[in-house]
């Protein structure tokens, strides 16, 4: 493998980039005309614009990146994440183009796309199921019934769904029927798929997910678990490994459930398996990922492993070079999605230009970003600006790691999640590690976060005086404050 195409943008791409070239393998950039002076774009040794601005005129132009792909001789073409990763008419026209897919078989990529598909294959294998139905309903009173068999409150969701969409809560009978109404036409609307199901709704759940590696010898492996229930509307916006809460016992009982998830699929290449966890630990299959996930820079962290140059070495037909009693769990990594987005205002995106963007830099910090200053938030794609990752030879000081990481992040023209990851950071339930997806809901308060977040501003603003010479930071009775250094040390 002599040249790969990264059909993707910003962090990703540069991601997915550096591992290539440390591997003595070429790359080619697509790009947007609004991107056409993104990092991504010069850091590859090619690039070529396909289109205009919007996605479905550029990075979602699956004709536009094959036809690139052959006049580059391109032998291999990375998805990345989002966009056209898990579009397995996508990777089928890759295929049969001649060129390689860095990714998982066309059929894994049908099956797990399917909420419906999924469970009906990995219930021949034996992993736990969240009650309910794994078959498409339409009939009210069959999703009555149904629905009292299992017990209120239940989910319906939609098949083809995902980041909380055709997804609808239901606790009474009587609103059942208003409510997979709902829940059809909005799966129709978002995936053009309005089968829905019905399961059990597990209350106070956390979110936990297994990162897996198959390839072409029948080899698959797990890399552990991240948990990642600190969301907003169904999003993850803080990610860690290892949990806090998995003992070593459910930990490989949820490793091997995994694995078997990807054996019912014959899954080739990195992917990720994704459980709901109840309050009493009990774990049940939620979905699988057939991507590389924005959070995988923490299991990175914690076992060494390069997923970027396994999923390419996969792809060229080798074994996986490790197996799975050579992994071990070192030290404790935590990530959060740098937004570009308001959390006082419901994490709106907050679009704008980058008068200022300084990150952070040191020992145990890893910043994937694609942005610089003086660029702009382009409106036409996910806000997320970088993905800020720490390492700490334990969960603590993996947490104090990070406050000092935000700390040092000066983003200055737009809202950022920068002081969200503060406040998690600080709070008690995300320190014990007694959290669930409700997080946000239970814990988060715009105003007392008002309050914290202008803390946070006076102590930058001191410290860029102080980066100016003109002030130095004094510590009196444990608050930070500042004088001038003209007056006091002349």
């Amino acid at each position: 493998m002599k040249k790969i195409l990264v059909a993707n943008r910003g962090e990703i791409a540069i991601r997915v980039m550096r591992t290539a070239k440390a591997m003595g393998i070429k790359t080619v950039a697509v790009y947007s005309e609004v991107d056409r002076l993104a990092p991504h774009v010069r850091f590859a040794d090619e690039a070529v614009c396909i289109g205009a601005a919007a996605s479905k005129e550029s990075y979602l132009r699956m004709d536009k990146i094959i036809e690139v792909s052959k006049q580059l001789g391109v032998d291999a073409i990375h998805p990345g994440y989002g966009f056209l990763s898990e579009n397995s008419q996508f990777a089928k026209l890759v295929t049969d183009a001649g060129i390689t897919f860095i990714g998982p078989s066309t059929h894994a990529i049908e099956v797990m796309g399917s909420k419906l598909a999924a469970k009906q294959a990995v219930a021949e294998f034996g992993v736990p199921l969240v009650p309910g139905t794994d078959q498409p309903i339409s009939e009210i009173n069959k999703a009555i019934e149904l629905a009292k068999s299992i017990g209120f409150p239940v989910l319906i969701k939609a098949s083809a769904g995902g980041g909380g969409k055709g997804m609808r809560l239901v606790e009474r009978e009587e609103d059942i029927e208003e409510q997979m109404n709902m829940a059809v036409s909005e799966a129709i609307s978002a995936f053009g798929d309005g089968s829905v199901f019905i399961e059990k709704f597990v209350n106070s759940p956390r979110h936990i997910e297994i990162q897996v590696l198959g390839d072409t010898h029948g080899n698959i492996v797990y890399l552990f678990e991240r948990e990642c229930s600190v969301q907003r509307r169904h999003q993850k916006v803080v990610e860690e490994a290892p949990s806090a809460v998995v003992s070593s016992e459910m930990r490989e009982a949820m490793g091997k459930a995994a694995v078997q998830v990807a054996k019912a699929v014959n899954y080739v290449g990195a992917g990720t398996v994704e459980f709901i966890v109840d309050e009493q630990l009990n774990f049940y299959f939620l979905e699988m990922n057939t991507r590389l996930q924005v959070e995988h820079p923490v299991t990175e962290m914690i076992t060494g492993v390069d997923l970027v140059r396994e999923q390419i070495q996969i792809a060229q037909g080798f074994p996986i070079s490790f197996q799975q009693e050579d992994l071990k769990i070192l030290g404790h990594a935590i990530e959060l999605r740098v937004y570009a987005e308001d959390p006082e205002n419901n994490f709106l995106p907050d679009i704008g230009h980058l008068t200022t963007y300084r990150p952070p830099v040191g020992h145990n910090i890893r910043v994937d970003d694609g942005m610089e200053e003086g660029m702009d938030i382009p409106i036409y794609y996910d806000p997320m600006i970088a993905k800020l990752a720490v390492y700490g030879e334990n969960r603590d000081k993996a947490i104090e790691n990070m406050k000092k990481a935000i700390d040092a992040y000066h983003i200055v023209g737009v809202k950022t999640t920068l002081p969200f990851g503060t406040f998690v950071m600080n709070h008690p339930a995300f320190i014990s590690g007694h959290f669930n997806t409700k997080f946000v809901d239970n814990y988060f308060k715009p105003n007392e976060f008002k309050a914290t977040e202008f803390q946070i501003a006076a102590i930058l603003a001191a410290k860029i005086l102080h980066e100016k010479n003109e002030f130095e930071l004094v510590s009196e009775k444990g608050n930070l404050t500042r004088r001038s250094k003209w007056l006091f040390n002349r």
